[in-house]
């Protein structure tokens, strides 16, 4: 994508400061962190999001995040982290390439990123969406790609 803007840092054509990177991968320091440390991991190739990251570039994202993590921790001296990833607009994702957020925690940081639930769900309503979720599974490993 020429007007993406990851791609283009995964590219070189704009600068960044890198952390990692290897021939599928791109780990920077985000340019406005909400937190010391502030990481994006990145696939090089043009995903859009999760729902778009074909299933052999997703299996090596959590080897590479967990080894980020403890890295970040061993940095930065940070007591927690936060791994964040917007999927679609509606969930607040502004640039649309495939990218997970490393934010490191500090005691007392006053970060928030958790909105608590407001009513208990129902067991019946937890049922069925498990249902269709385990559907939607079973569709998914039972048709060819």
């Amino acid at each position: 994508m020429h007007d993406c803007i990851f791609c283009k840092i995964a590219q070189g054509v704009i600068p960044s400061v890198k952390v990692f990177e290897d021939e599928l991968f791109i780990v920077i320091l985000d340019l406005y962190p909400v937190a010391r440390g502030h990481t994006l991991l990145m696939p090089k190739e043009h995903h859009v999001n999760i729902f778009d990251v074909p299933d052999d570039l997703a299996q090596e994202v959590y080897p590479l995040l967990a080894k980020t993590a403890r890295a970040l921790r061993a940095a930065t001296g940070a007591v927690g982290l936060n791994i964040v990833q917007n999927n679609g607009e509606a969930s607040g994702q502004a640039v649309f390439h495939s990218h997970i957020h490393l934010i490191p925690r500090y005691a007392n940081d006053d970060l928030h990123f958790i909105a608590p639930g407001k009513v208990q769900a129902e067991n019946d309503e937890l049922k069925e969406t498990a249902a269709n979720i385990i559907n939607a599974l079973v569709k998914q490993h039972s048709l060819p790609d």
